[in-house]
């Protein structure tokens, strides 16, 4: 006789602490590369140093939640205004519903700020990143040239705009 498999340690969502920076920057570092090396242009990929993402995160404290199981942030989503502009999860925890607990929750934050829809920009080149987002619901509206902020500027990315379903 086989038992049930046992639940999945829940995952609590919540604001982000100076204490969390580290893993943060962590997951950032590792989900940045593992999206990204070979589907942007080299200028964006020489400026994500491994030092920039430990600086990036604390930075960005403010407009970021975590994902934690068990007291370990396993992932974490930025809000910026009308935009879900960083969403990671660590690479253990991929496969669950980290990363859609995660959308979800930024989408209502960007509802509960008063805009009628969320938008986020995926390399052209990150098809697992675009079949998560369309399994989400999410809507491809097709190709733009995103502007990713660099020390000094920003470099073009050939990226998709999608954007929240309505609910």
């Amino acid at each position: 006789m086989t038992s049930p498999a046992a639940p999945a340690t829940p995952v609590e969502l919540r604001p982000a602490t100076a204490d969390d920076t580290d893993a943060v920057a962590r997951i950032w570092r590792e989900g940045w590369a593992d999206a990204h090396l070979g589907h942007v242009p080299d200028a964006l990929a020489a400026a994500r140093t491994p030092a920039s993402f430990p600086e990036r995160a604390r930075e960005r404290v403010a407009d970021t939640t975590v994902a934690a199981r068990r007291g370990a942030v396993v992932g974490f989503v930025m809000v910026a205004g009308d935009e879900v502009d960083q969403l990671y999860v660590d690479r253990a925890g991929r496969g669950g519903d980290v990363g859609g607990a995660l959308l979800r929750h930024a989408e209502h934050a960007v509802r509960a700020a008063g805009h009628p829809h969320a938008w986020l920009a995926v390399a052209t080149g990150n098809a697992p990143g675009r079949r998560f987002y369309a399994r989400q619901g999410w809507v491809d509206a097709g190709r733009f040239a995103h502007r990713a902020p660099v020390p000094g500027g920003a470099v073009e990315v050939d990226c998709h705009r999608f954007t929240s379903p309505d609910r």
